[in-house]
Parts: C-alpha cells; sequence; structure tokens
C-alpha cells in the first residue's frame, strides 16, 4: 500500500499507521502547484537584488554578510556541511524515517521556498529504506533541531552516512544502490531543510504514541492488581467520577469498571470485608491514571498541530512575493508537551510501583510475604519491587523539566532556547522505565490472583492474566528471575495487551 501525503492533513492515526506498516509516501499530487510557486518567488526575489536572510546573506549572527549570485548555491552546501555536528549514537531507524516525512509535509505547503525535487528526494530517502546517519544529540531546540537536521539532509548532497537493511554506509554509496542521483541544492533550500522542528516533534511522537499504549498497559494491570489486592471496585463507581467533571478520569474510571465487572474474587467479599478502604494505589487510580490521560490528549492535540507546521524561517508567501522573517523553529511547543508527559509517565510509574508494593505486604491482604509459598526459604518477590522502585526513581529524576533551560547560542543572536529535542528524547528512556515498572506489576498482579484460587477474577481479565501466562509461568519457588521481568516487558509493549482498556487515547 501507498499512504498518499497531503501536506498539512497528517492525523495521529496516520503517524501511528506509518510508524507500524512501514508502507511507502507519496506527495498529493495538488501539492506540487504550491511548492514550485514559493521556490519561484525565492527566485524573483533574487532577480530584484533583496537581501533575504539565509537567502543572499550569512547565517546566525552573520545575517548582515552578503552573498555574490555566483556562491548561493556553495552557501547552501556550506551550510549543511557547518551545521552537522552532532554527537552521539545515531537516532533510531523508526524515528528518522518519521523525520524524512515530517519533513517532506512542512515543506509541501509550499511557504519554505523549495523547489519539488527537494520534497520528493526526502519522501525517495524513506521509500528506499535509506535513513541517514543522524547523531542524537547537538540541537538545542531553538533555530529549528539544526545539527541533526544537518545530518539528515547531507545525503540528499551526497554527503554524509546512511543506514540501509541495517548496514551503515557512506551516502554516495546508499544513493548509487538507490539509483538516486544527489541533489544541487538552490537557493535557500539548504536553510528550509535544517530550520525546523522536525527532529523534537517526531521522536516527541514516537515517545507519546509508545506512553499512550503504556497508559493503556497499566489500565488494565492496575485492574489486574486490584483482584489480586482484595480490593474494592466501588470507587470506580461512575457518579463519583461524574461530580468531579474531568474527562480523563471518567474514562479511567469505565475501564476499570468494565475491566472488574463479573469478578468471582470481588464477589467473595463484597460482604464481611471489615476494610472500609483501600489504599489510595487501588482507590485513586481513576484520577491518577485519568489526569495522565488529560495530559496525554493535550499533547495529542501540540503534537499533531507540529506534524503539520511550516517550522523553518524565513517563510515565502508566493501569491504576494513576500519573504518574511519570524520564529516558528522556536520548539517550545514541543518542549512543554513533552516536560508535561514526562510528568504523566513518572506519575504513572509511581503509583504501580505502590502496589507491587501492596501486593507483596503481607500486613495488607491474605496473600503470602513476597507473593511466594515458603517466605524465608524463597525470597519471591522482593527484589522485584526493588528494581520497579529503581525505575521510578529515575522516572521522578527524569520528569525534571527540559524547558526551563535555555543557554544562548550563536553569539547571543538565539538567546532563548527550548531544549525541546532532550524534552522529547529523554522519554524514551522514562517510558522504557514505566515498561519495567508495570512488567513487575502485573507479574506481582498474576501471582496474586493465582494464590486466590479456585476463585477467579472477571472474563477480560482473565484474558489479560492469561496473556502473561502464555509467555511466564507461576512462580512457585525462587528461579532465575530476570528472564520473567523480560517476558512480561514484551507482553506489556504488545498491543493486544493496551487493547483491553479500549481504543487509542487521543480518540474521543
Amino acid at each position: 500500500m501507498t499512504f498518499v501525503l497531503t501536506p498539512g492533513a497528517l492525523a495521529l492515526d496516520d503517524l501511528d499507521r506509518l510508524l507500524a506498516a512501514g508502507e511507502s509516501v507519496s506527495l498529493a499530487p495538488g501539492a506540487v502547484a504550491g511548492i514550485a510557486a514559493a521556490a519561484a518567488a525565492v527566485e524573483a526575489a533574487l532577480a530584484r537584488h533583496e537581501p533575504v536572510y539565509g537567502v543572499n546573506t550569512g547565517f546566525g549572527k552573520l545575517a548582515r554578510a552578503r552573498i555574490p549570485d555566483d556562491q548561493l548555491r556553495d552557501l547552501q552546501r556550506r551550510l549543511l556541511l557547518s551545521h552537522a555536528a552532532g554527537v552521539g549514537p545515531p537516532l533510531p531507524d523508526a524515528v528518522v524515517r518519521l523525520v524524512l516525512i515530517l519533513k517532506a509535509n512542512g515543506l509541501a505547503r509550499g511557504y519554505s521556498g523549495v523547489r519539488p525535487v527537494v520534497v520528493q528526494r526526502l519522501l525517495d530517502f524513506a521509500n528506499a529504506g535509506m535513513l541517514p546517519v543522524v547523531p542524537e544529540r547537538g540541537s538545542v531546540g531553538a533555530s529549528g533541531d539544526l545539527a541533526p537536521l544537518a545530518h539528515l539532509c547531507l545525503p540528499l548532497i551526497g554527503e554524509g552516512e546512511v543506514r540501509m537493511n541495517g548496514e551503515r554506509m557512506p551516502a554516495a554509496e546508499g544513493l548509487r544502490r538507490a539509483g538516486l542521483a544527489p541533489v544541487v541544492l538552490a537557493a535557500k533550500e539548504g536553510l528550509a531543510l535544517i530550520n525546523g522542528t522536525q527532529v523534537s516533534a517526531a521522536l516527541a511522537l514516537v515517545n507519546f504514541l509508545r506512553a499512550e499504549r503504556l497508559f493503556r498497559a497499566a489500565l488494565a494491570i492496575g485492574a489486574l492488581s486490584v483482584d489480586a489486592a482484595m480490593g474494592s471496585d466501588t470507587p470506580f463507581d461512575a457518579r463519583l467520577h461524574e461530580l468531579r467533571g474531568q474527562p480523563g478520569q471518567i474514562r479511567a474510571a469505565a475501564v476499570y469498571r468494565a475491566l472488574l465487572a463479573g469478578s468471582g474474587i470481588r464477589a467473595s467479599h463484597r460482604t464481611g470485608d471489615d476494610r472500609v478502604q483501600d489504599p489510595y494505589s487501588l482507590r485513586c487510580q481513576p484520577q491518577v491514571m485519568g489526569a495522565a490521560i488529560d495530559t496525554l490528549r493535550h499533547a495529542a492535540q501540540v503534537l499533531a498541530r507540529e506534524a503539520n507546521a511550516v517550522s523553518d524561517n524565513p517563510l515565502v508567501f508566493a501569491d504576494r512575493g513576500e519573504i518574511v522573517s519570524g520564529g516558528n523553529f522556536h520548539a517550545e511547543p514541543v518542549a512543554l508537551a513533552a516536560d508535561h508527559l514526562a510528568v504523566a509517565i513518572a506519575e504513572a510509574g509511581a503509583i504501580a510501583e505502590r502496589r507491587v508494593a501492596l501486593l507483596i505486604d503481607a500486613s495488607f491482604s491474605t496473600l503470602p510475604p513476597f507473593l511466594v509459598a515458603e517466605p524465608g526459604l524463597n525470597s519471591g518477590f522482593m527484589i522485584a519491587q526493588v528494581t520497579a522502585a529503581a525505575a521510578a526513581s529515575e522516572n521522578k529524576s527524569l520528569a525534571h523539566p527540559a524547558s526551563v533551560d535555555s543557554l544562548p547560542t550563536s553569539a547571543n543572536q538565539e538567546d532563548h532556547v527550548s531544549m525541546a529535542a532532550f524534552a522529547a528524547r529523554r522519554l524514551g528512556a522514562m517510558n522504557d522505565n514505566l515498561r519495567t515498572i508495570l512488567a513487575i506489576e502485573f507479574l506481582a498482579a498474576a501471582q496474586g490472583v493465582d494464590f486466590h484460587k479456585p476463585l477467579g477474577t472477571s472474563a477480560p481479565l482473565a484474558q489479560v492474566h492469561a496473556l502473561l501466562r502464555a509467555r511466564v509461568p507461576f512462580l512457585d519457588s525462587d528461579r532465575f528471575f530476570a528472564p520473567d521481568i523480560a517476558a512480561a516487558e514484551a507482553v506489556v509493549e504488545a498491543p493486544a495487551l493496551a487493547g483491553f482498556a479500549g481504543p487509542p487515547l487521543w480518540r474521543d
């Protein structure tokens, strides 16, 4: 199948599909005229010998330097070479492919002054699986993601490196294998390619989509923990949540109610249980996860807009023959959305870790200490909870907002920056930690439910339980625990588990 890219019309479902399926992308034919018109407007400005930033001037603090007409193409080439100053390991292939698509999407809206061949070549790279090697560090998230985008676009002109089928090679060799010629950049094209927020946005989007699936997994696992702890479903009564009116909370409570409906474990202690209220980590799940859902939905709106944004500078308004300098490259919206999402990820992990601690504590429930027979001889889940605590603590540190930091660059010309690239990139490590915490909770909750036999959980939670038990057997005595966690992590990441909590949370 081929995905037809209509500039400015990418939806989150489209992005999820493109990341999951890796299908080829073609540009909607109607977009070419607008792209070409903006490129013609740049040529017209040059013919009038007007000074235009980054077209016939230097960059940043060097904007007052005029560049002769016979050096304009060389100016764009040198821009890519000089700005490719990133460091660190390369970005994942999925992120790089998404950056190519987002960059093509923004340029194709027809306000950047590049020729259609430049947009098409970005899509050619994505479709050929020829992914530029882009170091992960080097962007401060203003003036665009300059360094990583320079690395991304160097291969278009035959410089830099690419990966094809997992093999790293010089860009010239990749172009040869793909049957593509290097692009000779025209005026403004190098600047349009490296100016923009697409690396920050792609990192945020990839990690957002993963966090969304983990949040749905957390809802399913948290419901299983309620039964494992012989908790109450009363706190999920719809009337409570309607009175507060928070939409995420209302949605979360509905998921918990649906998952726990018909549980034999819950029915067994509906009367005669002297516990008046459960601990917060059970009782307040809708409030905590609901707030996380609302935060995620806000991030969804910001990131969906940014995926379709024109974020380079200057911008070309071909219908009026104007080229206007501004600051759309400043990635503050992405940085703040990523920071808010980081806090939500940390909180989802923090409350999940508390449920693990609750389940191993025999003073709270009828479950054996550390969820294992013959405690003392066996340590059971003792150190698994420690691992969950370590991951939760690490996420609390990583949740410190990146956007509150700013270091001036370019000799103070660029005196406030967003740090969006790091804000978005660190979400990957936070998602890893959340996955670990949820995997350990899943193991503990399944173990607790098994100890309640012959009482059974609800029909949907029995299916959730079965997903794990297909990979990890009951812990009857101590064994090498790390493989159990790794197997549970794979189940936590699987779309099947997230599906028990309903459709993606960004949808109404």
